[in-house]
């Protein structure tokens, strides 16, 4: 190549004298060689974050020792071979070799972006071109919540902003782990995108405490999200539990202690007792949320209910109070012992038949055809007949003696 390169300066020698006519040619030529086809040329489109590094490879298929240099968006050289005749030290040697160029650049900003030129000094020229994209990730997000205490019922209105980001950023919102749906506008300022999502929610008293998601979709960025927790008022919630008797009937002389339990954000303040539709008797006790009474009677059926109330509102639970009669579930507890008394018995009756009946036809199994054994006795030894029928009948006068009993 410095043969090459003689007849442009004014002396032979490879000294920095000599170099710069030589650089004045290279790039004058630059901005005159036709785009070629590049079909030696290879090289790849680079994606990178703001404040990255981009690597760009200028390399060539098929090597014949041809000049190998990479130029910046405005033609400028950046390297030419090995040597870097451009001042931005942010660009940086990887590789050099008859088939590749590769350089680095460090802190790479949005003025980087843009086409980057290989170009490869063969007869004719070729040359191609790598683009270099920045992403920038939004700057700042921030969510604004139209009410910082709501109220059950309430529709509110909470707003998403990704600032200055490239491309325009995607927010996606979460309650809990359910997914929204917000409505967002996009806002160009320069080249730079500012995102504003809006997201309308009713809230109720499950949704105290829950955290509203704003997540960041965006290439430049993983897991960036914020959040803001929701803050629900709501009226009271009540309820009645009996005490005493722990399970069973409310019968007549006997206690009966209630107990009231109310929450609600704030919590409540003022609890009361009444009775629906009458009033309350003077035997009944009421100290806090607990009602007694010790003496139940006829007098007191009816509807006990227990209210609350709070800077939201009031709410109430109802006991319905039935008395019985003082031997009342008595009567039914001893029939069913009376019943099971006489299933017991009807199941021993039943069991002792079915064991004589087994012993019966087990003793019958044995003794059958005993009662035909004396009836021809003596027929066995006659010589004839006639003998026969005579010792038969003798045997059968004999009967008396000798009997046989069925069962």
């Amino acid at each position: 190549m410095a043969g090459r390169a003689q007849p442009s300066g004014p002396a032979g020698s490879g000294g920095a004298r000599g170099l710069l006519p030589l650089l004045l040619l290279l790039l004058s030529a630059a901005a005159i060689i036709p785009r070629g086809d590049g079909q030696n040329l290879v090289t790849e489109d680079v994606t990178v974050v703001e404040g990255d590094v981009a690597t760009i490879s200028c390399r060539v298929k098929n090597s014949d020792d041809s000049v190998i240099q990479l130029l910046n968006p405005n033609r400028q050289t950046i390297y030419f071979r090995d040597f870097r005749p451009l001042k931005d030290s942010r660009f940086q040697l990887v590789n050099f070799s008859n088939s590749e160029l590769r350089v680095s650049l460090t802190n790479v900003s949005i003025s980087d972006e843009g086409r980057y030129f290989c170009q490869l000094y063969t007869d004719p020229p070729q040359e191609i071109y790598t683009t270099i994209t920045v992403l920038v990730p939004p700057r700042n997000l921030v969510i604004d919540i139209q009410k910082e205490i709501a109220v059950e019922g309430e529709e509110i209105e909470l707003n998403c902003t990704a600032m200055a980001s490239r491309p325009a950023t995607t927010i996606r919102w979460f309650k809990g782990n359910k997914e929204l749906t917000g409505k967002s506008e996009v806002e160009q300022w320069s080249d730079m995108y500012t995102v504003t999502s809006q997201l309308v929610l009713k809230v109720g008293r499950e949704d105290d405490g829950v955290p509203v998601i704003c997540l960041v979709d965006h290439p430049a960025v993983k897991d960036l999200q914020t959040q803001r927790y929701l803050e629900v008022m709501y009226k009271p919630q009540v309820r009645v539990s009996q005490n005493y008797p722990v399970q069973g009937l409310t019968r007549e002389g006997e206690p009966l202690e209630l107990t009231c339990a109310a929450f609600g954000k704030p919590q409540p303040t003022d609890m009361r007792w009444l009775r629906v539709d009458d009033e309350m008797p003077q035997h009944v006790v009421v100290s806090g949320s607990n009602l007694l009474i010790s003496n139940l009677n006829k007098t007191d059926n009816g509807t006990y209910r227990c209210e609350a109330s709070n800077a939201v509102g009031k709410s109430h639970a109802d006991y319905m109070l039935f008395v019985y009669d003082s031997r009342a579930g008595e009567e039914g507890a001893i029939r069913s012992v009376d019943h099971a008394v006489v299933g017991g018995v009807v199941a021993v009756v039943v069991f002792a038949m079915l064991c004589l009946l087994i012993i019966l036809g087990r003793y019958f199994a044995r003794h059958k055809g005993t009662y035909f054994t004396h009836e021809a006795k003596g027929a066995d030894d006659a010589a004839d007949a006639d003998t026969a029928i005579i010792n038969a009948e003798g045997g059968q006068n004999n009967s008396e003696e000798k009997k046989e009993y069925f069962i």
